[in-house]
C-alpha cells in the first residue's frame, strides 16, 4: 500500500528532485517532470500534451483518495458548528495551480447530519500550469488507501476537526470511514503524520468535536474511534478541555465519556487526571496546551466518574487507582459539608435539571461510591454500612468520621483487600501532612492497625499518630490514643513508644476519664509480661499522678491505675526504690478505703496493690493483715507504728467523707475515730475534722450513726485535762474504750457487707 502511494507521489515530487527545473510560468518544460522520454526527436507540442495527460491522470487518482479542500470562510443557515477561520498559511501553492485546482475541488457543505467532502473532477485540458501543487502545510487526516476501485465523483465522509487558525497551519482533515469500529484506533505513526499532529491543537479538537456533537444526535463511529485515539495520545489536555467544555457533563459530553469507558487502556490513562482535578477543592487551578488556564470544578470531575462507572463492565481498569479514587470521594463528601461555594450550588442545579440527579451534590457522591464499590465487587460492604446507618451518618460533617471507620470495619470484616489499599494510601496522604481530612484519615487507619499485614508499617503509623497526640481537636487525641493503644500491645514498638512517655503522663492529668484510660492502657501495654525496668524519674511521675486516679468516676481508670500503681513498684529500678517510699506510704490510705468499693474488681485490685505496699515498705504487720482480709484492724494497726503521719493521714481521709458509696464513707468514718486517739492536744486540727463530720446530716442511718459516735471521740480528745493524773487516765481508758467500741462496730459491719471478712 505503502508502495502505491508513494507512485502516486512521484510526479508532484520530480519537479523537487530536478534542480534545472524552469519556473511554473514556463510550460513548454513540463516534461522534466517525467524522466522517461521514449523519442526526443518529437516536436515540442506532443511532449508537453502527453505530459500535461500523464500529470491529468496522476492527480485524478491521487485525488480519488484523498479528498483535497479547502475551507469555507462562510457558513450556512443551517449549520450549527462554529468552524475556526483557515490561517493564511493554509492550502500553500502558486496562484495560478490554486486557481487550477480551485476549479476541481468540491466544496464541504456541512449540515446538522451530513457531513460530505467531493472529490475533484479530472482537471481539464486547459490547464496551464505544470507546477505541482505545494503540499507541505496540508495536514490530511486519516487516509485511507484502498486496493478496490474507486470513483473520483463518489462523495466520501468528510468529519475532520479543524484546528484554530493559531495552533495549526494546514487544513486538519479528517476522513472518516462509517464501517470501522469504535475499538479499531489507527496507529501511533498515521496518527502523528495525519488529524492532530500537536499537542496544541487537542483543545480545538475536542471543542470541535463537542460542538459537533452537540449538533448530531447520532455520533459516527469513525469520530469516535478518532476522538480515543487522541484521548490516548492527550488524556491531559481532553480531561481538562472537555470539562471546560461541558462541566455538568451534557448529552455531548456523555457520549465522549462513555466512549472512553469503552477502552480500558483509554481508562487507565483519563482517571490519573480526573483524580488531580477531584483532590482539588472546589477548584482545580490548570492550564491546557494551548494556553486556556480556566480553572475546572472538582465535582465536574466526579459527575464524569460517575459516567464511566456507568459503563464499566469489569473493575480491572479501576484496580490501580480504586483506593485513591475512594479516598477522594470521602473527601468530598467531608469538605462540602463544610463548605459549597456559589459556584458549586450553580454547577450542581444544572446537573440536576438536565440528568434528574439528587438534590444534594453529597447525596451524589455518596451514589457514587456505593457504585465504585459494587463496581468493585464489595456489595457486601455496600449492605452493611446501609444496615447500619453508615451512609445516612456519612453526611453529616460531626460524625463523618465515625463512618469512615465503620467502613474500614466492614471492610476488614468482608476480607476485602481494598482496605489495606486504601489505609497505605491514606498513610501517604497524612505523611504528606494534607489539612482538611485528617480526623476521617486517621479513625479508618486505626480500624486496621493490627491486622497482620499492616504490621511492616507501625513506625510510619507511630510517627502520624505521635505528632497529633496533642491536637486541638479532643476527637483526634481520643482516635491517636486508640491507635496507640493497638501499637503498644507489639513488643517490637517498645523502643518508640518511649519517646512519647512524657506526652502520655500529661494526658493522665486530663479531666476526660476516657483518655486517660487509653494513656493507662498504654502504658501498661508496654510494661504487661516484660522485664522491662523503669527509670526513676519516671517512676516518680507516675507514683504521683496513678494515686489521685485510684477514686475516679470511671471504673476501668480505678483499676488501670491501681495495676499500673503495682507495676511501677515491682518495675522501679533498685536505685530509685528510696525515693519512691514516699510515694508509696500515702497510697496505703486511699487504697485501703477502695479496698471496700462496692465494685469487686475494684476491691480486690486495691486489697493486691495493699499486699504489695505492706511488701515494699516491709510491714509483715499489714502483710499479715491483708492476707487474712482483716480490714477493720488495718487503721489501727497502721496507725500504731507510724504516729508521726496520723495528721496527714486524716487528712487524707476526709475526702472520702463524701464517697457517693456509703461502704466507703463509714470506713473513712471508722479511721477517723481510730487517728483521733493520737491527735490529742490538737485542738483546731480536731474541731475542722468535727465540722466535716457534723455536715453529714443527710445521710443513711447507719452512717449518721457512725458519726456521731466519731464526734464523741473527738470531742472527747478536745476536753483540757483536769489533773495531771486520774484525768489523763481517764480521758485515755475511755479512748481506748471507744476505741474498742468503733472497732466492734467496724468487724460488724464488716461481716454484713465487707466482701474481705473471712468466715
Amino acid at each position: 500500500m505503502a508502495g502505491r502511494r508513494l507512485n502516486l507521489l512521484r510526479p508532484f515530487r520530480m519537479k523537487k528532485e530536478d534542480p534545472g527545473a524552469a519556473p511554473s510560468q514556463h510550460p513548454e518544460k513540463m516534461e522534466q517532470l517525467h524522466p522517461l522520454q521514449e523519442d526526443p526527436d518529437r516536436d515540442r507540442t506532443q511532449e508537453q500534451d502527453r505530459a500535461h495527460g500523464r500529470f491529468r491522470r496522476a492527480a485524478q487518482t491521487f485525488l480519488k483518495f484523498v479528498g483535497i479542500r479547502r475551507k469555507r470562510t462562510t457558513t450556512s443557515p443551517t449549520e450549527v458548528m462554529v468552524q475556526p477561520d483557515p490561517s493564511p498559511t493554509e492550502l500553500k501553492a502558486d496562484p495560478d495551480v490554486t486557481t487550477a485546482l480551485t476549479d476541481g475541488t468540491g466544496n464541504c457543505d456541512v449540515s446538522s447530519t451530513v457531513h460530505t467532502t467531493k472529490s475533484a473532477p479530472a482537471l481539464t485540458d486547459d490547464t496551464t500550469d505544470t507546477e505541482s501543487p505545494s503540499i507541505d502545510h496540508t495536514a490530511i487526516s486519516d487516509i485511507v488507501l484502498s486496493d478496490e476501485p474507486t470513483n473520483s465523483d463518489a462523495a466520501l465522509p468528510d468529519l475532520a476537526v479543524e484546528a484554530d487558525a493559531a495552533m495549526t497551519e494546514g487544513t486538519a482533515d479528517t476522513d472518516l470511514m462509517p464501517t470501522e469500529s469504535v475499538n479499531d484506533a489507527p496507529t501511533p505513526d498515521i496518527f502523528e503524520e495525519n488529524g492532530v499532529s500537536s499537542p496544541k491543537q487537542v483543545p480545538a479538537f475536542i471543542r470541535n468535536m463537542h460542538q459537533r456533537l452537540t449538533a448530531n444526535a447520532t455520533p459516527e463511529e469513525k469520530l469516535l474511534a478518532e476522538f480515543l485515539r487522541v484521548t490516548e495520545a492527550h488524556p491531559a489536555d481532553v480531561v481538562v478541555t472537555l470539562l471546560h467544555c461541558a462541566p455538568s457533563c451534557d448529552r455531548a459530553a456523555a457520549i465522549m465519556w462513555k466512549t472512553i469507558a469503552s477502552s480500558e487502556m483509554t481508562v487507565e490513562k483519563v482517571l490519573p487526571k480526573l483524580l488531580c482535578v477531584m483532590e482539588d477543592w472546589p477548584l482545580h487551578s490548570t492550564s491546557t496546551s494551548d494556553g486556556d488556564k480556566r480553572d475546572v470544578f472538582a465535582l465536574a470531575a466526579t459527575r464524569v466518574i460517575w459516567e464511566i462507572l456507568q459503563m464499566l463492565q469489569c473493575p480491572e481498569p479501576l484496580t490501580e487507582y480504586s483506593p485513591r479514587l475512594l479516598v477522594d470521594l470521602l473527601f468530598q463528601i467531608f469538605i462540602s459539608t463544610e463548605q459549597m461555594p456559589e459556584e458549586i450550588d450553580a454547577l450542581w442545579r444544572e446537573c440536576q435539571e438536565q440528568h434528574s440527579l439528587p438534590t444534594n451534590s453529597k447525596s451524589f457522591v455518596v451514589l457514587t461510591v456505593k457504585a465504585l464499590l459494587c463496581r468493585l465487587e464489595c456489595e457486601d460492604v455496600v449492605v452493611s454500612m446501609e444496615r447500619k446507618r453508615g451512609w445516612d451518618t456519612l453526611l453529616n460533617s460531626d460524625t463523618h468520621h465515625y463512618a469512615v471507620g465503620l467502613l474500614a470495619r466492614e471492610m476488614r470484616r468482608a476480607s476485602s483487600p481494598l482496605y489495606h489499599r486504601i489505609a497505605l494510601s491514606l498513610l501517604g496522604l497524612l505523611i504528606r501532612e494534607k489539612p482538611g481530612w485528617e480526623l476521617p484519615a486517621v479513625a479508618f487507619l486505626v480500624e486496621v492497625l493490627d491486622c497482620p499485614d499492616m504490621t511492616e508499617w507501625s513506625d510510619s503509623f507511630l510517627e502520624i499518630l505521635s505528632r497529633r497526640l496533642w491536637s486541638e481537636c479532643t476527637e483526634m487525641r481520643r482516635l491517636v490514643l486508640r491507635g496507640l493503644v493497638v501499637l503498644s500491645k507489639d513488643p517490637v514498638m517498645a523502643d518508640g513508644m518511649r519517646s512519647l512517655t512524657q506526652s502520655l503522663m500529661d494526658v493522665l492529668w486530663d479531666t476526660d476519664g476516657e483518655l486517660v484510660r487509653m494513656a493507662l492502657s498504654v502504658f501498661i501495654n508496654q510494661v504487661q509480661d516484660r522485664d522491662i525496668l523503669i527509670s526513676t524519674p519516671t517512676t516518680l511521675q507516675l507514683a504521683e499522678v496513678l494515686q489521685p486516679l485510684f477514686g475516679n468516676d470511671n471504673i476501668h481508670v480505678q483499676l488501670l491505675s491501681i495495676q499500673l500503681f503495682r507495676k511501677v513498684m515491682d518495675l522501679g529500678v533498685d536505685e530509685g526504690k528510696q525515693a519512691l517510699k514516699t510515694h508509696v506510704v500515702y497510697s496505703l490510705l486511699p487504697l485501703f478505703f477502695h479496698w471496700h468499693n462496692e465494685n469487686q474488681h475494684v476491691a480486690e485490685a486495691s486489697r493486691e496493690a495493699l499486699l504489695g505496699v505492706a511488701w515494699f515498705l516491709k510491714r509483715s504487720d499489714l502483710v499479715k493483715l491483708l492476707k487474712t482480709k482483716q480490714s477493720w484492724r488495718f487503721g489501727e494497726c497502721l496507725l500504731e507504728k507510724d504516729k508521726r503521719r496520723v495528721a496527714k493521714y486524716l487528712c487524707q481521709a476526709l475526702p472520702y467523707l463524701e464517697s457517693p458509696q456509703e461502704l466507703v464513707r463509714e470506713a473513712a468514718l471508722r479511721f477517723i475515730g481510730v487517728a483521733g486517739r493520737f491527735l490529742k492536744g490538737q485542738k483546731v486540727d480536731l474541731q475542722i475534722v468535727i465540722d466535716v463530720i457534723e455536715g453529714m446530716t443527710h445521710d443513711s442511718a447507719a452512717v449518721k450513726s457512725l458519726a456521731l459516735q466519731t464526734q464523741k471521740i473527738l470531742r472527747a480528745v478536745q476536753r483540757p485535762e483536769s489533773s495531771p493524773g486520774s484525768s489523763s487516765l481517764k480521758i485515755s481508758s475511755r479512748m481506748c474504750r471507744i476505741g474498742r467500741l468503733l472497732c466492734g462496730a467496724a468487724a460488724g459491719s464488716q461481716q454484713r457487707t465487707d466482701p474481705g471478712k473471712p468466715v
